[in-house]
């Protein structure tokens, strides 16, 4: 059982298994008190594995009073706590930026077929494909390049 915030900041990841473990006990407040400070140190310097640690904390308190105390200890630095809408909003950022790559993926694809294939780009062009975010769009013209000669071949029905 770790509930001493200096131990605590010594070893996150064993203090969430001890809050986990320890989730039943009468002094898992302690635990969850601990914890709550060695994450407001970690924060301050890497707030994304702090995140990590206070998901992965929530879900092994799973459904009993340690988790609505834990919630309660969150809640009461709203800078340090995630609410369900932030949370949201930080799970649809990082979809958003997997579509991005992936649209940046199939563009670099793209270029570097059409370039390995001897096509040649105007700068337009290139801007063109660098530029689309659709990953659909970016399918089609990749495929199209599979055995197109010129760009307006790649681009083609796109009006270019």
């Amino acid at each position: 059982m770790i509930d001493s915030p200096d131990e605590a900041a010594r070893d996150i990841p064993l203090t969430v298994l001890s809050a986990a473990l320890h989730r039943r006990d009468p002094d898992a407040g302690a635990i969850l008190q601990a914890l709550a400070s060695a994450l407001k140190g970690l924060t301050a310097h890497d707030e994304n594995t702090a995140s990590i640690f206070i998901e992965l904390t929530e879900q092994g308190l799973g459904k009993t009073p340690a988790a609505d105390l834990w919630r309660q200890i969150m809640a009461a630095d709203l800078s340090f706590f995630q609410s369900e809408t932030a949370q949201s909003l930080r799970a649809e950022g990082r979809a958003e930026g997997r579509a991005e790559g992936r649209a940046e993926g199939r563009a670099g694809a793209l270029l570097l077929l059409l370039d390995r294939r001897g096509v040649s780009l105007s700068e337009g062009e290139r801007a063109r494909i660098v530029g689309c975010s659709d990953v659909e769009v970016l399918d089609v013209w990749l495929t199209r390049a599979i055995t197109a000669s010129t760009a307006a071949e790649v681009f083609e029905s796109e009006g270019s």
